[in-house]
């Protein structure tokens, strides 16, 4: 997906709480409480932002694989758009699913998964259905 969108494509991620991670959800909860640990010394107000909702967490996790810092970088993460759900504009149009990240090929069968929605809402995510 970096690479698409550092190519000048359009990206639009929907149902990111559906995103599986590999590991089990015990590793990615001690992994996530251990980045929301880390905060700014003097005013933690100031960040680092730690965000709740699956979209955001997809959203930073691209972002480290972009040069954000950069022109290119920043216009590229300006054309991604991540969602949970289906939202209205895009329940209509048609979509596409990269073969390369299905879950079936990524992982092997006999190792643990978890979903990305399952470990927002042990962090505080309250919109999950």
């Amino acid at each position: 997906i970096a690479k698409e969108l550092l190519n000048g494509q359009q990206v639009v991620l929907l149902r990111c709480e559906d995103m599986n991670m590999s590991g089990s959800l015990y590793r990615a909860k001690l992994k996530y409480a251990n980045f929301k640990r880390k905060k700014t010394n003097s005013n933690p107000r100031h960040g680092p932002f730690h965000q709740r909702a699956p979209s955001k967490i997809v959203w930073r996790t691209i972002r480290g694989m972009v040069p954000h810092k950069t022109a290119r970088g920043a216009a590229s993460l300006d054309r991604l758009k991540c969602f949970e759900g289906i939202p209205h504009p895009f329940d209509r149009k048609k979509r596409m699913v990269i073969p390369a990240a299905l879950k079936v090929l990524r992982l092997r069968p006999e190792r643990k998964f978890c979903r990305l929605g399952d470990l927002s809402s042990l962090f505080g995510w309250k919109h999950q259905e």
